[in-house]
């Protein structure tokens, strides 16, 4: 918000500077730009469509801060940062150390209001569209495209925040005097948001095509109903997040992956593994479980492919390159450093008996020497010892989902592969977390078994059925993939599950964890250029 009331001065005051100039070679007509003026027609409206998938991207990359996607995990119940922490993550398991003037929550703040101005520029553009060029069908579908992303900003800015300011129309200049909503109301935006994107964005199979085929990384109905089913579940109305679970797995749409495909099928491996391959990870990739992918490309190939320099294989992969005989390998997942370490509850509490999820192809808890220069002869092949700090950054057990190895990148600074952003495993979970919180705890049983018959895991019963399980199953499920700091926060269990179960790790323990933390910190700059108007800080900051 603070990057608009900027911009919208600098251009103000532009304005009156150029207006003083008579001369006409001086006055410009923009033919092409990310501005209000292009919503004349349908590539106008494409083009910012467009932007809205790039910007996405951008709240997973960030650069400057390569322990942004740690943020989201360590002093959780699943993962602590090791001594290679990068800065940012730090007040999220030294909750003292959180405050207003924190770069996370302020970072998460302007990723999602530059969202919702996007979309709100698009939003009022078709809603003031003279021309008959598209018809009211057409503006339908770029509406509800906006205002799934309208909605996914909000509900975002609702979890992490609570009550914020209502923004429904673009800033057309400054504004100091934003005070925050009532949760009710943005509540009710965001579901009106995402009802009106499932009726009227088109079904998976009925995406745009390009060249390539059908453009399945667009916003598709699901994607709306999924969204919607955890919005839902947040605000207290389990019986319509059932429906909308219900619906997307009775569609009849996407499947479970049970066998093994793609790329690396014919290589050491399992079919959950499969799974998270890079070219593997699209349904046109034959990741039938695929509800919504954000799609990257490798910016060797495709200029412009990624934004900034998505870190999550740095972040969650093991720095075993650091143990002298171990190489940078691609059967290693490539050159990782070890910002965060997956927590014992995880390593050797969450799996029982041979569950998949767990194998060696999942989680990698071995390594084995596999440089070939002759002065490491002796060890070659042998299991690399577990010893010391060693196994808390260079060969910790960590999760194989974001390993990829690019050639063209051998120092492995960008992450190339896709977001998984929504899959049908995660369906099943929000269908049974709906119906345990309606007391349905039979049918909940036979929705988790579903994904534990996959799994190869043992059947669960309905006497085991609680919210607690349901967040246990979602880490055996979704490890690597989920934010589960948002996931514990939209439940209200950050404080309990974090403390019970991870409250003891030896390097970089959790500490000062309050409830005050379900919710950030609005970010102080935000309040202080709020001068006509008071800007309420959350409790405790």
């Amino acid at each position: 918000m603070k990057k608009y009331i900027t911009i919208i001065a600098s251009i103000t005051i532009l304005f009156f500077a150029l207006s003083s100039c008579k001369k006409a070679f001086l006055d410009e007509k923009p033919f092409s730009a990310y501005t209000p003026l292009t919503l004349t027609d349908s590539l106008g409206f494409e083009a910012s469509l467009i932007g809205l998938y790039n910007h996405t991207s951008t709240i997973f990359s960030w650069g400057d801060q390569q322990g942004w996607p740690s943020v989201w995990q360590v002093g959780t119940d699943v993962a602590n940062a090791t001594n290679n922490q990068q800065g940012v993550e730090i007040p999220y398991y030294n909750y003292a150390l959180l405050t207003s003037t924190d770069n996370g929550a302020a970072r998460a703040w302007n990723r999602n209001y530059t969202m919702v101005n996007s979309t709100n520029i698009i939003l009022d553009g078709i809603s003031n569209l003279t021309t008959s060029t598209i018809s009211p069908n057409g503006k339908n579908l770029i509406s509800a495209e906006a205002r799934f992303f309208r909605g996914y900003a909000y509900n975002n800015l609702a979890t992490l925040f609570g009550g914020v300011p209502l923004i429904k129309n673009a800033l057309t200049g400054p504004k100091i005097d934003f005070v925050r909503a009532p949760i009710t109301e943005v509540n009710d935006l965001i579901v009106a948001d995402l009802v009106f994107a499932a009726a009227n964005l088109p079904d998976i199979e009925a995406v745009k095509n390009n060249t390539k085929g059908k453009m399945y990384g667009r916003a598709n109905k699901f994607m709306a109903m999924q969204l919607l089913a955890e919005v839902y579940l947040r605000i207290g109305k389990p019986d319509l997040a059932e429906q909308q679970a219900q619906a997307i797995i009775s569609s009849g749409k996407f499947n479970l992956i049970r066998s093994r495909y793609g790329v690396k099928a014919s290589q050491p491996g399992d079919y959950y593994s499969d799974m998270f391959q890079y070219g593997n990870q699209r349904r046109s990739q034959g990741n039938t479980e695929a509800i919504w992918v954000l799609e990257q490309e490798n910016p060797n190939a495709v200029v412009g492919g990624i934004t900034d320099n998505p870190q999550q294989r740095r972040v969650w992969g093991a720095a075993y390159y650091n143990i002298a005989g171990m190489a940078v390998a691609d059967s290693l997942g490539g050159r990782s450093i070890g910002r965060l370490r997956l927590s014992n509850w995880v390593l050797y509490g969450l799996y029982k008996g041979n569950d998949i999820r767990n194998s060696q192809y999942n989680i990698r808890r071995r390594y084995y020497y596999n440089d070939p220069n002759p002065i490491y002869a002796a060890r070659f092949g042998k299991q690399v010892p577990f010893t010391g700090p060693d196994t808390l950054i260079n060969i910790c057990p960590s999760t194989t989902k974001w390993g990829a190895y690019d050639p063209n990148d051998a120092f492995g600074f960008a992450m190339i592969k896709d977001f998984i952003l929504m899959r049908l495993g995660e369906t099943y979970l929000l269908l049974a977390e709906a119906q345990v919180a309606q007391g349905k705890t039979a049918q909940a049983a036979t929705n988790i078994n579903v994904l534990r018959t996959r799994a190869n895991a043992a059947q669960v019963t309905a006497a085991e059925m609680t919210k607690d399980f349901i967040l246990d199953e979602r880490a055996r499920e979704l490890i690597g993939e989920e934010n589960r700091r948002m996931t514990l926060m939209r439940t209200g269990t950050l404080v309990e599950r974090a403390l019970r179960l991870n409250s003891n790790d030896a390097s970089k323990p959790i500490t000062g964890l309050t409830t005050k933390a379900l919710l950030l910190p609005i970010p102080l700059t935000e309040i202080q250029l709020n001068k006509d108007a008071v800007l309420t800080q959350n409790p405790g900051y």
